[in-house]
């Protein structure tokens, strides 16, 4: 027997056009990397109204295809049209976001994590169906150059100025000269900006993904950060107990197989009045108030890279990227944590402080 459901067709409409947005947006990412690569993105910053002929010149890729990208880049909302001269422009807060690799709000970080993601689209899908992990290693490399693309300056605009002095006592220990330990350091971005500010202090980046390691060896080189840095590549639960006065986790608790365990280790390295600094995805205690468009990237990312990432470890808890605070202080406070607050937080981040 078969049973009609009444269609609710402005509903219906809705559903179509999300999904033509999404669409739009998953092949213009594409063409957002390919005008980062070919710099049609840096050419528009700040020269004006061009014509498509205009910025092929400026930027030596032929006129026909930039004709096109510059069409969809309109359609985007990237670029400003004008239709009378047919020029299009880049606005300074476009630039900000596309072409000024040093801006606060630089994106193209994000796209080449999404890229990624389709690569390994098909492996991850396999393993989803049959509740398998996906380790950090087995990602396509692309992952790990749009991490530190992605949340490199987030952490230039923040970390120095806004979330270490949120910390009870923490900045005035770096100045004069502290231990710090930084957890999942990945590139060593985050360890690098703290080693620069605070000369007196003494900086080692921890991280179980080698080639990660590596790149934050060379990286210290290149900012001539050498002289209070290492990196070591080491688990969590590898942290020597060496009287740390703060010890960090940026951006990766969460993807830990065990968080517990992993701050139950921290927690005997570190000095009796040392302090865990916790910078996490922003993140409410309940679904419901995640489901909005920040909510929305996390919890992909969260399906596709930071859950299949923990179940890939011992014990796979799985907090996912959208643990939430209240979540959190449960698995500091199990590790042995007494005291746990919100230091401060951004539009994207929960920046969180621990202590015995």
């Amino acid at each position: 027997m078969t049973t009609t459901t009444a269609v609710d067709e402005e509903r219906l409409g809705r559903v179509l056009g999300q999904a033509v947005t999404d669409m739009g947006a998953a092949l213009n990412g594409v063409l957002v990397m390919i005008g980062d690569e070919l710099g049609l993105w840096r050419a528009l910053a700040g020269a004006g109204p061009l014509t498509s002929g205009a910025l092929a010149r400026r930027s030596a890729v032929a006129e026909r295809y930039v004709r096109e990208w510059c069409a969809t880049q309109a359609a985007s909302g990237y670029l400003d049209y004008d239709a009378t001269n047919d020029t299009f422009a880049l606005s300074p807060e476009h630039a900000m976001a596309f072409a000024d690799e040093n801006s606060p709000v630089y994106m193209l970080g994000g796209y080449h994590v999404i890229s990624s993601a389709y690569k390994d689209r098909q492996r991850i899908s396999r393993r989803i169906r049959d509740g398998q992990g996906f380790g950090w290693h087995e990602h396509d490399p692309e992952l790990f150059t749009g991490t530190e693309q992605f949340f490199r300056p987030g952490y230039r605009a923040h970390l120095l100025t806004d979330w270490i002095p949120a910390l009870d006592g923490v900045e005035q220990k770096l100045r004069t000269g502290a231990k710090v330990a930084d957890i999942g350091c990945g590139h060593g971005v985050s360890t690098i900006l703290m080693a620069r500010a605070y000369p007196q202090s003494t900086f080692c980046g921890f991280d179980a993904h080698r080639a990660s390691i590596d790149r934050a060896r060379q990286l210290a080189e290149r900012e001539g950060a050498t002289s209070n840095t290492r990196f070591e590549v080491a688990t969590a639960k590898d942290v020597p107990d060496d009287g740390y006065d703060l010890v960090c986790f940026f951006d990766c608790l969460h993807d830990l197989g065990d968080p517990v365990g992993a701050l139950r280790q921290v927690r005997n390295a570190l000095a009796p009045d040392g302090t865990v600094l916790l910078v996490e995805p922003f993140a409410g205690d309940r679904l419901a108030d995640n489901l909005n468009p920040v909510g929305r990237i996390y919890y992909a990312a969260s399906t596709l890279v930071c859950t299949p990432c923990s179940l890939a470890q011992d014990v796979g808890l799985a907090l996912g990227a959208q643990a939430g605070q209240q979540r959190l202080q449960h698995v500091a406070q199990q590790a042995g944590f007494t005291r746990f607050r919100r230091a401060t937080e951004t539009a994207f981040n929960l920046i969180l402080e621990a202590r015995p």
